[in-house]
């Protein structure tokens, strides 16, 4: 299967908890690592990314934090403020117009405004040019919202061609939408936990990108699996040491849960599933997300 590589879009979601950030972090570190001049955005968060990669924060500014790699934390208010000076032109302008109370009052009944401007923010990087004509990034990683929000945050451009009259703002809604459901530059990547609740969010998040957002997902990643170490003769071998016994019996009974929610997820996804071993650490940083980092190799550069 052509790798991640091969897109410019990555956009990693799921449920909240299973470990997003940390693939987001270790796919835009490979990204980078291949050469590749790549943002990666988190969406009005507590910025995990750089804190993962011990970097400083990089806040609601482009921030170069390595090596061909730039960070960002997409935020509502300066979204807003970067779209409508795109928009308007003129700084002047924009405090005349957008810094007016009542002109605030009214922004708040434009459907999903923030999400918006946020999301036509990273769309805009996506296609910003270097003075060559050179894409100035060319891998985005989404770290996007956790599955409900996901949902939501992506189809805004649906929402709006829907509910807004022609105009800037729906042909802005547009170019998003035509980005986002161009299979040639996005895809979804979903993360699951070898656990029953977490696998089936990944389920209905695929089936709702598939059929309302229309964005296809390219691959599943289970996170934090427990390889087979012990077979049913080490388990009975160890029959006069009933505490080992007890340790061994709990590592494979988790191993057979992360064999049985993979297995889940290839068959409904009908997308290549990546596993991840869970890492056992006392700090969760830089060491850990290069660990990640390697276990990804394939699902960024594709198969051998």
């Amino acid at each position: 299967m052509p790798g991640l590589l091969d897109k410019r879009l990555w956009i990693v979601s799921g449920k909240g908890g299973v470990g997003k950030s940390t693939l987001s972090a270790a796919l835009a570190l490979r990204s980078a690592r291949a050469g590749r001049r790549t943002l990666v955005c988190e969406v009005n968060t507590q910025e995990r990314i750089t804190r993962f990669l011990e970097r400083p924060a990089a806040g609601p500014n482009i921030t170069l934090i390595e090596e061909n790699l730039w960070a960002v934390d997409v935020r509502p208010q300066e979204a807003m403020r970067e779209y409508a000076l795109m928009v308007l032109r003129f700084e002047t302008l924009y405090k005349t117009v957008f810094e007016n109370r009542l002109v605030r009052y009214f922004l708040r009944f434009i459907p999903s405004l923030q999400e918006l401007v946020m999301l036509g923010k990273i769309l805009y990087h996506l296609q910003e040019k270097l003075p060559d004509g050179k894409d100035r990034y060319e891998t985005i990683v989404l770290d996007a919202p956790a599955t409900g929000h996901a949902i939501t945050f992506l189809n805004v451009p649906q929402v709006l061609l829907r509910t807004v009259p022609p105009g800037p703002l729906a042909r802005d809604a547009l170019k998003m939408r035509d980005l986002l459901v161009d299979p040639q530059v996005t895809a979804a990547i979903l993360v699951a936990l070898p656990e029953e609740l977490p696998v089936n969010e990944a389920l209905e998040l695929h089936a709702a990108l598939r059929d309302s957002v229309k964005i296809r997902t390219h691959a599943a990643v289970l996170n934090s699996t427990f390889p087979e170490r012990f077979t049913q003769a080490d388990l009975e071998a160890l029959a006069d040491s009933p505490e080992l016994q007890r340790v061994a019996r709990s590592h494979h009974d988790r191993a057979m849960l992360a064999e049985l929610a993979a297995t889940k997820l290839e068959r409904n996804l009908h997308v290549p599933v990546y596993e991840v071993p869970r890492i056992f650490t006392s700090t969760f940083g830089r060491a850990a997300i290069e660990q990640v980092m390697g276990h990804l190799e394939r699902l960024v550069m594709g198969a051998p």
